[in-house]
């Protein structure tokens, strides 16, 4: 099986073929793993802004390969060029005073608002001379990688092979069956902190720490009962991964941010709802629970929004705005009441299963789950090669299937199976194919849009549309206890689908909730809300939905995985991922569960005969198995683990 790209998608299916035992070959000419699910450093990114703004080939072709191809075949070329990120566009309006110091250790100049271009360089320099002092963290430990036996791939993200950090009292483990999610605890902080000035960051301290930022490419959060978790956990993928739980659902209402009451012990302790507010609320979330069995409460309303459905439940506007907004999530035009029904029935199933909220996230990024199950897949023997670009695949002209594959070095893989991320796909094939877009924007902020007693906090807000047809967005504001940003700071995460370029969809909101530095803005409202320190803009390709029919003249045995959907969780890549590998391969389980070490029978032939100093008996026990049981108990140690 050769797998061409490194996306979520993708790296399920390899992890589940490599698991029932088929041989895996997986390429990416990029030089990180995750495609567009991959998490970068801060000067990692910088070079994939770099890489975007100048749309420069992926490869480079040889000409001598076309050799290889016989007379019965015929080439399906590949593209040379990624399309699926477009109008990038990134900002600084951090505090640049410090910059000449920088300059002389790293050389970086002082830009006003920069494009990548000169970027990427300063800021790797800056990290070589200024590596991430342990001092910033006091809190900090050392965490190394877990090391899997057999072949295994390098970290994905660019810097990642160094010493990453996590804080000492970050996480904690919730045991299910045989697998561990370990979950970070939110540390309470002084009520002091929320009071406080936030500390001056400068662009200079930002490139500095630029090691303690993982900015994920595509933001989304893991349902703690959605398909994903529960394939981590069967598969036992889990172990590879900490993951930290959501610790607030926050709601934008009236120009003002406030956190949303989701959970009983929540609804009851809130402030800000009436006692009859909270009876209405618990009331109308208990039917949600177990609408199906009232079929005579929402049946006349099914062809009608479940904006207008909850209209009709008594419920007040107040009420009306957290449940269509901030439980179930879905837009208030286009969404039917039985979809907004099973949206706020699955909300409400996840609550309490790992905390107060449904969600967990990934310590250092959600570019780390493509990397766990390319870790699985390397385990059972899977063949990993970045910076590897596909010249084409070779197609049998008389059975229509695909037989192999050229690479950019001349060379011809052959393979049963060809599995293929949308982008690589040349113009030819995609002709009938419609995309949609993503637009996306990062921000780096000195505070919380919402700041409380508890400092690390994590947060999802979503802001409802202004006019009436345009998309909400969805707001994801990560603390430095995720690993994905340096102490003091806040990323934020902000998407919606696309109606224009990134920026115009998603600076309007951006205006709404942050502190710009600009002219516009009064000083009340410079001292109430985040001061932006830094922020890029971009539009991604979606490409989930797309019918394999559409593309054309694709081989039958080559199939395609779309890159991130616009949606808030997972479902759509692992579904993607079971079909390719139900339809390949019926009559095998979908990622089961990995052997134990303790279960694994060994044949006789693998035994050393007894004449060298080992023995089959259990009552014989020589001394020189003492360094063998060492490593033994550490086997078990980390599966254990």
């Amino acid at each position: 099986i050769a797998c061409v790209l490194s996306g979520l998608p993708e790296s399920i299916v390899a992890a589940a073929c490599a698991r029932s035992g088929q041989r895996v070959l997986h390429v990416d000419s990029r030089n990180y793993y995750g495609g567009n699910w991959a998490s970068f450093s801060f000067s990692g990114l910088l070079s994939w802004i770099k890489e975007n703004q100048q749309k420069a080939d992926i490869n480079k072709e040889r000409e001598d390969w076309r050799k290889l191809i016989l007379e019965n075949e015929e080439v399906l070329s590949l593209s040379k060029k990624d399309k699926t990120i477009q109008h990038v566009e990134d900002f600084c309006f951090g505090d640049q005073d410090s910059a000449e110091d920088v300059e002389e250790a790293g050389a970086l100049p002082k830009l006003p608002v920069f494009g990548a271009s000169g970027a990427e360089g300063v800021a790797q320099e800056s990290e070589k001379e200024c590596p991430p002092a342990e001092s910033t963290l006091p809190e900090a430990e050392s965490r190394e990688p877990e090391k899997a036996t057999g072949t295994e791939p390098a970290s994905a993200k660019e810097g990642n092979d160094t010493e990453r950090t996590s804080e000492s009292e970050s996480s904690h483990s919730t045991v299910l069956g045989e697998s561990t999610l370990e979950l970070g605890k939110t540390e309470a902080a002084p009520s002091e902190i929320s009071a406080r000035e936030p500390k001056k960051i400068t662009y200079s301290q930002i490139v500095r720490e630029g090691r303690r930022f993982n900015i994920d490419l595509v933001s989304k959060l893991l349902y703690s009962r959605g398909l994903l978790i529960d394939l981590l956990i069967k598969s036992n993928v889990s172990r590879y991964a900490e993951f930290k739980n959501a610790t607030r659902i926050l709601a934008f209402r009236e120009g003002k941010v406030e956190q949303v009451p989701c959970s009983r012990a929540d609804v009851f302790n809130s402030r800000q709802l009436t006692m009859v507010e909270k009876r209405m609320l618990m009331k109308f979330l208990t039917f949600c629970l177990d609408y199906e069995q009232h079929p005579d409460e929402y049946q006349e309303y099914e062809n009608s929004t479940f904006a207008q459905f909850l209209r009709t439940r008594k419920l007040t506007p107040s009420l009306q705005h957290f449940v269509l907004h901030s439980i179930a999530m879905v837009s208030e035009t286009d969404c039917s009441t039985l979809e907004g029904l099973r949206a706020t029935k699955k909300f409400l199933q996840c609550l309490g299963r790992y905390g107060n909220t449904p969600f967990l996230f990934p310590l250092y990024g959600q570019g780390e789950i493509p990397q766990c199950f390319c870790r699985m897949c390397a385990v059972f023997g899977g063949i990993y090669c970045l910076r590897h670009s596909v010249q084409c695949l070779v197609v049998d002209k008389e059975s229509g299937r695909c037989k192999a594959i050229v690479d950019h070095f001349g060379q011809r893989i052959s393979a049963n199976y060809f599995i293929v991320e949308d982008s690589y796909l040349s113009e030819n094939v995609c002709t009938n194919v419609c995309y949609r877009q993503i637009s996306r924007a990062v921000l780096i902020t000195d505070q919380s849009v919402l700041n409380t007693d508890a400092e690390q906090q994590v947060s999802i807000l979503t802001v409802p549309p202004v006019d009436l047809g345009k998309p909400a967005v969805c707001v994801i504001e990560l603390c430095s206890s995720t690993m994905t940003c340096m102490k003091d700071t806040y990323l934020v995460h902000l998407t919606c689908p696309s109606t224009k370029t990134a920026r115009e969809d998603l600076e309007p909101v951006v205006q709404k909730l942050f502190n710009l530095n600009t002219e516009k803005e009064t000083e009340s409202e410079k001292q109430e809300k985040p001061r932006v320190l830094w922020a890029v803009y971009f539009n991604m390709r979606d490409s989930s939905g797309v019918e394999k029919n559409s593309y054309n003249g694709l081989p039958s045995n080559v199939y395609v995985c779309s890159g991130p959907d616009s949606a808030l969780g997972n479902d759509c890549a692992v579904k993607q991922a079971e079909t390719i590998f139900q339809e390949m391969f019926p009559t095998e389980e979908f990622c089961p569960p990995p052997p134990n070490p303790e279960d694994i029978i060994y044949d006789e032939d693998e035994i050393a005969p007894e004449e060298s100093g080992f023995s089959n008996s259990p009552e014989t026990k020589p001394e020189s198995s003492t360094e063998e049981s060492s490593s033994g108990t550490a086997v078990k140690k980390e599966d254990n683990e």
